[in-house]
């Protein structure tokens, strides 16, 4: 017999086989059904129907929806939260934001150019999203912020520091506050120290502020003396004693802003700004007016450039992103010479090297015997103004200590100038009311000054048409209140 025809043969007789044992089964369960215990029987029609349920697979659950608030992602991120307990020492530090609530909603302001750029180069290194909050315990996200110590930028890296991680520093460019460069730095930064402290980021954040030697001359005491080497146990400077408490602090409040009394903008879930490769030197302005960009934001986002000009840095600007496209299609129409202008170059005072300012004409030399009421007087200043141009928040100076002055013989004093509004009807825009003239500060924003004047940040626009969404340090506003 063929093999074909007997493996037919053999399929027919097994399936004839199938079917009567099938058929004797049904008969047998027929026949015993009456001796099946009831409890049995009325679950066996149960088993049947899970058995028929169609399989849920683990692919068939939401999707957790993506955040359109980058304040809620980093929420999501947060890792340093777990087993903190009461701690007098974060509870001390969460009581003063709580009490001084638009310290946090101003940093939140100034840093919604930047925020979420940080937050997505945390989450590609899988390091904790509190860490998106150094730079307001550091700089209040301010990139021209300047210490007494020389630290400079978001991430207030002194200049060796500075140099060890790349960022390097010239009359004209200073990569300490640029936004990307600096950013990287001060993760490869943390992530070193993490690294050294056994993955300890509490000791890493410590050595941050402190340094890693202090920090591990700390440890080395208490292990002689057999006492815990937990940061909480450490004996560290006082600075640094309540530095990490104030971030795990902040965090918190992040967390549930309304309870402490904290209103943060929302912040859009989506990149502020865009790379734009250059292979020339220019002037912000002139790029700012091919892209329609404000001349104020545009620096905002590119503070490296000490001179407001592309020399010594890298060849790409942050642009907004919105206006990305049309920077890259005018760059590729336009010569050179169009985005150069002819002024000259001079020295920038903010954030200037002590080895250049000695240079300046405007520099004075502290002398023994000298106090800041002589050398304003000698100089013709207001010691207020000497203050806030060397960062000083007293009046002790040192010998040998260089003050910088700049020029007031130009323009006023600065200090508020008010007028009464005559009723020009004509005009359309402010009728009997008080205009302010108001000198922008240091970190001030649009959003800032509207509060402090308690006015519409439309309104703000409005009188003061030619002002961007970023303002410069000197510039005047016009503030408008009712009689």
């Amino acid at each position: 017999m063929s093999s074909p025809i007997r493996k037919a043969i053999n399929s027919d007789a097994l399936t004839r086989l199938a079917q009567a044992i099938a058929v004797a089964v049904s008969a047998t369960l027929a026949g015993c059904s009456s001796h099946v215990p009831q409890t049995e029987a009325t679950h066996t029609p149960n088993i049947a129907a899970r058995a028929k349920q169609k399989p849920i697979w683990l692919s068939e659950k939401p999707t957790p929806q993506i955040p359109q608030d980058v304040w809620e992602r980093m929420r999501q991120g947060f890792q340093l939260q777990d087993n903190l307990g009461v701690n007098p020492r974060i509870e001390q530090q969460r009581l003063w934001f709580a009490s001084n609530p638009s310290f946090l909603e101003n940093a939140g302001e100034r840093g919604s150019l930047y925020i979420h750029y940080i937050v997505e180069r945390l989450e590609e290194r899988n390091m904790p999203l509190e860490l998106a909050l150094l730079p307001v315990i550091e700089s209040a996200y301010n990139p021209m912020a300047y210490s007494r110590a020389n630290a400079v930028g978001l991430w207030q890296f002194i200049p060796s520091t500075g140099r060890y991680f790349n960022l390097r520093q010239t009359r004209f460019y200073d990569g300490r506050r640029d936004i990307t460069a600096s950013t990287t730095a001060a993760m490869d930064y943390l992530t070193r120290l993490h690294d050294m402290f056994n993955g300890d980021w509490l000791l890493a954040l410590a050595a941050y502020n402190a340094g890693e030697g202090t920090v591990s001359r700390a440890i080395e005491r208490n292990e002689r003396l057999g006492l815990p080497t937990d940061y909480w146990n450490l004996p560290l400077p006082a600075e640094t004693q309540a530095y990490v408490p104030k971030l795990l602090a902040l965090s918190q409040v992040v967390l549930a802003p309304e309870a402490y009394g904290v209103n943060l903008n929302p912040i859009a879930n989506e990149p502020y700004f865009q790379v734009v490769e250059i292979n020339q030197r220019m002037d912000l302005s002139k790029v700012a007016a091919v892209a329609n960009i404000d001349e104020d934001e545009l620096f905002q986002l590119n503070p490296a450039f000490k001179q407001r000009t592309t020399i010594d840095g890298p060849q790409h600007l942050l642009v907004p992103t919105s206006k990305a496209q049309l920077l890259t299609t005018s760059l590729s129409t336009m010569r050179p010479e169009e985005l150069i202008s002819q002024r000259s170059l001079k020295p920038v005072f903010e954030g200037v090297d002590d080895s250049e300012i000695a240079s300046l004409k405007r520099a004075y030399r502290v002398k023994r015997g000298d106090n800041l009421g002589t050398i304003a007087k000698a100089n013709k200043v207001d010691v207020k103004d000497l203050q806030r141009w060397n960062k000083l928040t007293g009046k002790d100076l040192k010998v040998g200590q260089t003050l910088v002055m700049q020029d007031t013989t130009k323009r006023k004093s600065g200090r508020v100038n008010t007028v009464v509004a005559a009723n020009s009807k004509s005009s359309g825009k402010v009728t009997n009311k008080t205009q302010t003239q108001y000198k922008v500060k240091q970190g001030d924003s649009l959003y800032m000054v509207a509060k402090r004047f308690n006015v519409e940040m439309q309104h703000l626009k409005r009188w003061n048409p030619r002002v961007g969404q970023a303002l410069k340090p000197g510039q005047m506003l016009t503030v408008a209140s009712p009689n």
